[in-house]
């Protein structure tokens, strides 16, 4: 199981606006050889999400629609990594395009992949301090709300169900892990 397995054919499936299929043909070291689909990047900038603090104890979340589950959910701001962006450049965008902050400090946390077996996604885990009022103007097609949270009080806000993004979650708590040692 040491040996990575060799990919033998990638094809296409399908490509939309923002997703893009492929089919893989994978031989493995033991001479198996199985088919596996997976969403690919479309891009290879990646994506963010941001951790911005206001202060030590508080950091803002944003309420936004969410189509894929067709509710409002409570979350982090994120976004993709444009092609001529850092990950760090893109994070700072995102944070004053969705809560009117830029950031002087950001410090780079984890890198995250959602279910590794399908997506080929990868997002950079970003906590931003020392903040700064600056709006830009961004893509969202309403305005978001802000909502200050007490770091502390992560298990009420995943108890009520108003957040459920898993990597909103353990971006908070890994976050609030990270302060413990570093304030």
């Amino acid at each position: 199981m040491s040996k990575k397995p060799i990919i033998l054919n990638k094809t296409t499936i399908a490509t939309t606006r923002i997703f893009h299929i492929e089919s893989l043909d994978i031989h493995f070291s033991n001479g198996e050889i199985r088919n596996y689909e997976r969403l690919a990047r479309k891009t290879n900038g990646g994506a963010v999400l941001i951790v911005p603090m206001l202060d030590n104890e508080t950091v803002l979340l944003i309420k936004e629609y969410s189509a894929g589950v067709h509710r409002y959910e409570i979350g982090l701001p994120k976004g993709k990594v444009d092609p001529d962006e850092t990950f760090f450049d893109a994070a700072n965008r995102e944070l004053k395009e969705e809560i009117g902050f830029g950031a002087r400090k950001l410090h780079h946390l984890s890198t995250f992949s959602l279910a590794p077996s399908y997506l080929e996604h990868t997002t950079e885990i970003i906590i931003a301090q020392d903040l700064y009022l600056d709006k830009l103007t961004g893509d969202e097609p309403e305005e978001l709300v802000v909502i200050p949270w007490k770091i502390n009080k992560i298990n009420e806000l995943v108890a009520n169900e108003i957040c459920t993004e898993a990597r909103s979650i353990a971006a908070l708590f890994m976050t609030l892990e990270y302060l413990k040692k570093h304030i």
